[in-house]
């Protein structure tokens, strides 16, 4: 099943605090994940970037939230207590535990004002809108922002492919020489340039080397298509792997593959790769082919052992 948003988390955290005794944030996070039925595999996804879980991203914004709003409190580092106004919220049985509820503390709305967030009624207003969208209340603030970065790359990779459209067929053959090197294939742009010729429908296809040494090639083609690529093209493409003595190969394309072309690759057993006008524009954005970066940004949150003086 899906994480819960950070909201919908709460309750459970608070209500699993609700005996009022003092538990390691190690161990509410099994329970409170035991409480929403969360699996192994939901725990083990991870943010974007890959560097915690959204189990535990989501997990720790609820805390702190209710932290700020006095509902618990820090008995020492890693260790977690309801508080008196904690267990009188409990009491009164809510069905959830949301931004909007945490806006009746005082506490809680000066650390809104203080932090610059959106107001709690905003949020309240705005929580039944699309998780995905980086403003949603339900996202914490590492979502948002990664959120924000997705919603920025899909334009850029859409402008990317419709550039791509627009330019020559040579302007093309250079393209996708120099992305295959960037990535590591056809050893220098010369190298794979000589590699690589221009084939009759404004493409390129050659074989290029895989390693640096050579001792073992891969067949490219790719075409500068708008028209979806069928299975008669791509089994020629096999066939020509065949007459060369090729094992691997690439079939690159700026449209996209039908449902029978990515079906008949799966099955033979030849090694080809098909990549569609999407993957083509997501892989010139990661080698930064066509594009400048204009900004970047380090997140930092606070290493707790620094300011350990056990």
């Amino acid at each position: 099943m899906p994480v819960p948003d950070y909201q919908s988390l709460m309750l459970p955290f608070l209500r699993q605090l609700g005996d009022g005794q003092e538990y390691l944030l190690k161990d509410m996070r099994e329970r409170v994940a035991a409480d929403v039925g969360l699996t192994d595999k939901d725990r083990a996804e991870l943010l974007p970037s890959g560097n915690q879980s959204i189990f535990d991203n989501r997990l720790g914004w609820a805390k702190t939230y209710m932290e700020r709003a006095g509902l618990l409190r820090t008995v020492k580092r890693g260790v977690y207590q309801i508080t008196e106004r904690g267990q009188k919220l409990l009491a009164q049985k809510p069905s959830r535990i949301s931004n909007a509820t945490l806006a009746g503390y005082q506490e809680f709305k000066d650390f809104v004002e203080r932090s610059n967030e959106k107001p709690a009624q905003a949020a309240e207003r705005e929580e039944e809108e699309a998780t995905a969208r980086a403003d949603s209340p339900t996202a914490t603030p590492e979502e948002a922002l990664e959120n924000a970065y997705k919603a920025l790359r899909k334009k850029t990779e859409g402008e990317l492919l419709t550039a791509v459209l627009q330019a020559s067929p040579r302007f093309f053959e250079r393209l996708v020489v120099e992305l295959l090197v960037k990535m590591g294939y056809g050893g220098t742009l010369e190298d794979a340039g000589k590699a690589l010729g221009r084939s009759h429908d404004g493409g390129v296809d050659g074989m290029i080397k895989e390693d640096p040494l050579g001792l073992d090639v891969i067949y490219v083609q790719a075409k500068r298509w708008q028209n979806t690529v069928g299975r008669p093209e791509v089994q020629g493409f096999a066939g020509t792997l065949e007459g060369e003595r090729a094992r691997k190969g690439v079939f690159l394309t700026t449209s996209t593959f039908s449902r029978e072309a990515r079906e008949y690759v799966a099955r033979i057993d030849k090694k080809i790769v098909l990549i569609d006008g999407v993957q083509l524009a997501g892989l010139m954005f990661d080698f930064s082919i066509g594009v400048n970066s204009v900004g970047s940004y380090e997140l930092k949150r606070v290493d707790s052992d620094f300011f350990s003086e056990e």
